[in-house]
């Protein structure tokens, strides 16, 4: 978990982990607040659905009003 993370960020540098902070944090808030999940199992699947609704379908303002994988289709497409 935190271990891969850690070894992708240079060191003492705060911002390199300023995304997935946010990401953790939103995730938590529409997924795990003010909600109970009696297994492990059932917990993960939640998480699993969850990231790939964050990625497919949820759009962001500050990707120009795109989900995350259209933005980086479209960004990709601009560099080639």
């Amino acid at each position: 978990g935190n271990r891969i993370f850690q070894s992708m960020s240079r060191r003492a540098t705060c911002l390199d982990n300023a995304p997935m902070e946010s990401f953790f944090h939103t995730m938590k808030v529409e997924l795990y607040h003010n909600k109970e999940y009696t297994t492990q199992e059932e917990l993960v699947n939640a998480m699993i659905s969850w990231i790939s609704y964050y990625n497919n379908e949820r759009i962001k303002v500050k990707l120009k009003g795109k989900t995350p994988v259209e933005y980086r289709h479209l960004a990709l497409r601009n560099i080639v």
